[in-house]
């Protein structure tokens, strides 16, 4: 920022130091980044703040303020980074409206705590943490159907769905075979059958110890998981580490970009070839090898089909070293790679894959359109549905939006100009997303910069900032920047789709198989869960059902032994929308949410005999304080 955008408080030495700390740091990360390229990197970052401020400053042709007891046009659906959960936006307004818990655990809800959520998580509930990258909204014919999204966990190699007609994860799977699930995308024609999913680090096959110094025995896999079990239907194994990957309008392929070619195990290594290579997927191909019995198996009886290069399933195409982001455009005719060490991107042209596996090109690099040139250290592209292209320039801290068609008729010798805007985003973007983007239903509205670094946007916390999502308006000739949204824990990806395209339920149905588990053993009991109050003792086992209809439980006392496992079982009977009841048992680490007709359960041992009292956590009614009971804990 310069001199007159900068606050006009008194300079003191502190604010020095501050502004030269600031500074410093913006040359530091270009000059690191850039590897060599630091000039323009540094540019771009130091000029940001006024060329931002013009922009915002000269208009947007759409008014992005929803009034007050109006509904946004679109959801959108934030990863949480690090934090492992899902956020939900309304868009335009960019008012935070839900969290979604996936990999983490959550004291609000009482995901990782409930019976029920420890049930969907499965063994990988002993890990409390996740590193949560690429949502993704389900298809029917290229369209978003708003049934299910999908998200990946890199941290633990986890893959969950959840029900977007509840906003709650009901699936979670871990790869076999896999280490870090990174890329996700979905197949989207006819409709979602598959997940694929890149494993993204190489590791010795199967990985039980017996290759541990021995790169020459690692490799990666691509899965495709069945988007209603949830289970792996196979996987592909293949060469190098696989980043970012996207399928499709046909249903027919997908593709994987590839950062580590040369299998190597140190960071310098990895830097050593001028090209590494995107992966293009039969899909077709590969079906058929698994109905055909052509596959091996390494941990538990997952088919696994040899995709390594010379395979008659996959194709390797060369590209410029260590590309990233892949993105199919809306129109369906490419994939487009982006360079992130090179300039460009590299535009894969989907009509030409037929004749690339029928062995008919006399190079793989013949399916390249084109390879534009766009600025400093392009990393994903989003789309308009008009034609246009936008790229983040990571180094360049810019959001580039350029013509895909006259970048291929410049490619083909034409002197045309593909670049039509260069804008400066603050600072440093990852991942972009416009609205309806990922469908065939693109409509150029609103396209937001997910930005890794938000240095001096905002009110400073401390040493560890805030990232900063900027929403930018695209539905004119110019891009206009018109919003900045503080964003904890490195939120890495989104999706945008409009709200018509999902339909929640306001009440759960009783018959939701969320909880059908807890029924069974209720029903195994002789309890109706709807009507029943009671304890079932079992040893030191101890299960107590009790109803909540505001302001009471059905249950305001219940007596157990010191070292009983004890098990209640709530049920909320109240019909009305927004009616949530909680069950919070003090002192001993349970709490959960309770909203109109669901049923929810908590397992604990009642470790210290007295007086322990359990509470309605979530605000419903007048006498929502008075809302509790006693547990009353016998010495042993």
């Amino acid at each position: 920022m310069n001199d007159k955008t900068r606050d006009k408080s008194p300079k003191t030495p502190e604010t020095d130091i501050q502004d030269s700390g600031r500074r410093r740091f913006l040359g530091v990360t270009a000059t690191v980044g850039a590897l060599g390229m630091a000039g323009a990197g540094s540019a771009g970052l130091l000029l940001g703040g006024t060329r931002t401020a013009e922009a915002r400053n000269s208009g947007s042709t759409q008014d992005y303020n929803v009034p007050l007891g109006e509904l946004d046009e679109y959801y959108g659906f934030w990863s949480g980074g690090h934090s492992g959960e899902v956020r939900v936006f309304g868009v335009p307004s960019m008012r935070e409206i839900m969290r979604i818990p996936i990999f983490n655990h959550c004291s609000a809800s009482g995901w990782g705590t409930t019976n029920e959520s420890k049930r969907i998580m499965g063994d990988s509930h002993r890990f409390p943490n996740g590193d949560a990258h690429h949502p993704h909204v389900s298809y029917t014919d290229g369209s978003h159907d708003g049934k299910y999204l999908f998200i990946n966990d890199k941290a633990n190699t986890r893959v969950a769905r959840i029900r977007l007609d509840i906003f709650k994860c009901d699936k979670m799977t871990t790869v076999p075979n896999a280490q870090a699930i990174h890329g996700l995308r979905l197949q989207k024609v006819p409709k979602t059958n598959y997940v694929f999913c890149n494993s993204e680090y190489i590791t010795p096959k199967p990985n039980d110890g017996r290759h541990l110094d021995n790169p020459e025995e690692y490799w990666t896999v691509w899965s495709a998981i069945d988007a209603e079990t949830m289970e792996v239907a196979w996987q592909v194994l293949v060469d190098g580490n696989l980043d970012n990957m996207d399928a499709d309008y046909t249903g027919k392929y997908a593709a994987s970009t590839c950062y580590n070619s040369e299998r190597a195990v140190h960071q310098a290594d990895m830097m050593a070839p001028e090209r590494d290579w995107v992966v293009i997927f039969n899909i077709e191909r590969i079906e058929e090898a698994v109905r055909n019995g052509d596959y091996m198996t390494f941990e538990g009886d997952t088919p696994v089909v040899d995709g390594r290069k010379g395979s008659a399933v996959t194709r390797y195409v060369p590209i410029p070293k260590s590309p990233h982001g892949l993105n199919t455009s809306t129109d369906g005719k490419y994939f487009i790679a982006a360079g992130k060490l090179s300039p460009t991107v590299s535009m894969i042209e989907i009509d030409r894959l037929d004749a690339l596996f029928a062995d008919e090109l006399d190079d793989p690099r013949d399916v390249i359109a084109a390879e534009p040139e766009l600025g400093l250290g392009p990393l994903h592209t989003t789309y308009d549905g008009r034609g246009n292209a936008y790229t983040t320039l990571y180094l360049d801290s810019q959001i580039v939006k350029w013509d895909m068609e006259k970048a291929v008729r410049n490619w083909q010798g034409e002197d045309v100009d593909y670049i039509i805007q260069k804008l400066d985003v603050h600072y440093q973007p990852g991942h972009n997303h416009a609205t309806l983007a990922e469908s065939k239903d693109a409509d150029g509205k609103w396209l937001f910069s997910l930005n890794k670094h938000s240095k001096d946007r905002f009110l400073p916390v401390g040493p560890l900032h805030a990232e900063n999502d900027q929403m930018i308006d695209i539905s004119g000739e110019e891009m206009k920047l018109v919003h900045d949204t503080p964003t904890f824990a490195e939120p890495h990806d989104a999706v945008i789709v409009r709200r018509d395209q999902i339909n929640t339920s306001q009440i759960y149905s009783r018959d939701d198989p969320t909880f059908a588990e807890t029924i069974a053993m209720a029903e195994a009991d002789g309890v109706d869960v709807e009507r029943d109050n009671k304890i079932i003792r079992d040893g030191n086992k101890v299960r107590v059902y009790m109803t909540s209809v505001a302001p009471t439980f059905g249950m305001e006392e219940f007596k157990v032994k010191q070292g009983d496992e004890v098990t209640v079982v709530v049920t909320n009977l109240d019909r009305v929308e927004d009616l949530t009841h909680g069950f919070c048992m003090t002192d001993h680490g349970i709490s959960f949410e309770l909203s109109p007709q669901q049923t929810a359960s908590a397992t604990f041992v009642a470790d210290k005999p007295g007086v322990y009292w359990y509470y309605c956590n979530w605000f419903c009614h007048a006498l929502h304080m008075e809302m509790g009971g006693r547990m009353l804990v016998e010495p042993a």
